[in-house]
């Protein structure tokens, strides 16, 4: 299982969570990115159904791969503010 981490930083005038390189939208306060990074990261770990998903890598390159529902990643939130 892999672990999935949202980091809660400032960002275009505000505040915002980011996972890897990816930033979210970003919100007025530090406490309302850190309430959506919560529930971003709670979801991520919520249980699904199999299905195909289809991606794009950094390289440009598309994968197919079936994803299996109970397989979620571990999510957590990290706020150093």
């Amino acid at each position: 299982m892999s672990d999935i981490h949202y980091e809660i930083v400032q960002h275009d005038g505000g505040w915002a969570y980011k996972v890897g390189d990816v930033f979210s939208e970003t919100f007025r306060s530090h406490d309302d990115a850190l309430a959506a990074a919560k529930d971003a990261s709670a979801r991520q770990e919520l249980a699904g159904e199999t299905q195909g998903i289809v991606y794009q890598d950094g390289s440009g390159a598309w994968h197919e791969e079936v994803s299996k529902g109970d397989d979620r990643p571990h999510a957590d939130v990290v706020d150093k503010g």
